[in-house]
């Protein structure tokens, strides 16, 4: 029996898009992601974070404010989804009703928190959508 090993490809870090109109909501999160050993780029409203998402070769999870001006997380999601399909979103919401009145059902590769969130429950919801469980990313290098 011949068994053939497959040589794995350097991995990189798991990349999260932080958008948010709050300023001090989304240097939270950028920190709290980062100290967790993710990549992180932010952007303060939809539309930049579309001009964001376009130059990122890739990224992992989308984590967004529901309720923004001028574009709405889900707005937001489902026009950042276009350009790269296999992503995944978090929602932080101090509104969690108006998702859901918007948005009757969320997607398998979607899922909401509310505002304010703590530091562990934010790396958990992030860590379940990315991994289907609570772990921190390896860092590699």
């Amino acid at each position: 029996m011949v068994s053939f090993r497959q040589k794995s490809a350097p991995q990189r870090p798991l990349s999260v898009l932080i958008v948010d109109d709050e300023e001090l909501v989304r240097k939270f999160v950028d920190r709290v992601l980062r100290e967790a050993g993710y990549e992180t780029t932010t952007a303060s409203d939809g539309p930049e974070a579309l001009a964001v998402a376009a130059r990122l070769e890739s990224f992992d999870i989308l984590v967004t404010d529901v309720m923004m001006p001028q574009m709405t997380g889900d707005e937001l999601a489902r026009r950042v989804r276009i350009m790269k399909p296999g992503m995944k979103v978090l929602y932080l919401t101090g509104f969690s009703d108006r998702l859901f009145k918007e948005k009757v059902t969320l997607w398998a590769d979607e899922a909401f928190l509310d505002k304010p969130c703590s530091v562990q429950g934010l790396q958990q919801a992030v860590s379940l959508l990315l991994f289907g469980e609570f772990k921190v990313p390896q860092e590699t290098h």
